[in-house]
């Protein structure tokens, strides 16, 4: 692969902001602003008929992707190096929505799971950065050219395309509008990005809002640590109806705080004896997922992002103890559901 950016490379990266960053009161605009795709990170590497799809820990998703290597093929130039996100979006009602757990089942090591999946669940590119064109390297120019170049790369006139450029804004205002209306389209936040920046690769030189929310849960069980000392996370549940429904769970103790709460929370336990098994992962099949089941006496607030269907999307992070609450009163009704939005929607070209 002759590209004047080669493979692997790792992404320009972001640090968290509580809200979307201000333009300056006077002059011209500092920020671009655009929507975050949730899915998996990627830099797409074209060279005539070799393709790479690097992740954001460098390996090659293009054996898992096959007919994203067609669109890339058919609707990016010939030579072209472009920074964006892999996503899945699904058809609900009428509406289109971003689906993380069709685009982690992607992941899988059978060959013939994997070309009925890319026809059965068919993913995207978004693209947002152009880094490479031909024979120039884009990543020292300001952000605000490359963008502009890359909006020329795509052909438009194509029904429907796989390959797009994500939406972007100079204005604050319509940016926090969009970090509020697109999260029910799936998407998980705004970032923004310095017009005159140049791209730099595994450097938080970018700013991101992600949604963050808290719910009341029920503690149902707790896995042991994989060093095999204290809780390694915690088990959580919501009532649905009269059935108590695992939603996921919270991780990331210290050291201390596992011992502790493994002292405190032994005497809850079901049984010396009982076990529960739990889900197998596609990315660590051969990890223990046992857990222990306790009675469903405890409450605890968690802090979390999104849910994916009845799940947490991603791990949750322990807040704090609940005693004032009922368990029973802990159910699906207090989440906070975005209003339904649609990908299509957002994909539309101007």
């Amino acid at each position: 692969m002759d590209l004047p950016v080669s493979p692997p490379l790792q992404p320009m990266l972001a640090k968290a902001s509580k809200t979307v960053p201000d333009q300056p009161d006077s002059g011209d605009p500092a920020w671009s602003y655009e929507p975050k795709w949730d899915g998996f990170r990627t830099i797409v590497f074209r060279d005539g008929d070799e393709v790479v799809l690097g992740s954001r820990g460098g390996k090659d998703l293009a054996r898992y992707f096959p007919e994203m290597v067609d669109a890339v093929r058919e609707e990016l130039p010939e030579r072209c190096v472009v920074d964006g996100e892999l996503v899945v979006a699904l058809e609900t009602d009428g509406s289109w929505r971003l689906d993380w757990d069709s685009l982690s089942e992607r992941i899988h090591p059978a060959d013939s799971r994997v070309r009925m999946l890319a026809e059965k669940t068919p993913a995207q590119f978004i693209g947002f950065d152009l880094l490479a064109l031909g024979d120039e390297d884009l990543t020292g120019l300001p952000f605000a050219e490359r963008r502009a170049r890359l909006e020329t790369i795509l052909d438009t006139g194509r029904t429907e395309p796989r390959c797009h450029v994500t939406r972007v804004t100079a204005d604050a205002a319509l940016a926090t509008d969009w970090f509020d209306r697109f999260e029910g389209a799936g998407l998980d936040g705004v970032v923004a990005k310095r017009l005159d920046g140049v791209y730099v690769p595994n450097k938080r030189e970018m700013i991101k809002v992600k949604h963050a929310r808290t719910a009341d849960c029920v503690l149902i069980g707790y896995r042991i640590h994989k060093s095999g000392n204290g809780i390694g996370s915690m088990l959580l549940g919501l009532y649905n109806g009269d059935q108590l429904q695992m939603i996921g769970g919270a991780s990331a103790f210290t050291d201390a705080k596992r011992l502790s709460y493994l002292e405190e929370l032994e005497p809850l336990r079901l049984g010396d004896d009982i076990v529960s098994d739990g889900e197998q992962t596609r990315w660590r099949s051969g990890m223990d997922r046992t857990w222990i089941p306790v009675r469903p006496e405890r409450v605890l607030e968690v802090a979390y992002d999104q849910m994916e269907k009845s799940r947490l999307r991603h791990a949750a992070r322990f807040v704090r103890w609940r005693p004032d609450r009922d368990p029973l009163s802990c159910t699906y009704d207090q989440l906070d559901v975005p209003s339904d939005y649609d990908v299509s929607d957002i994909l539309e070209r101007s």
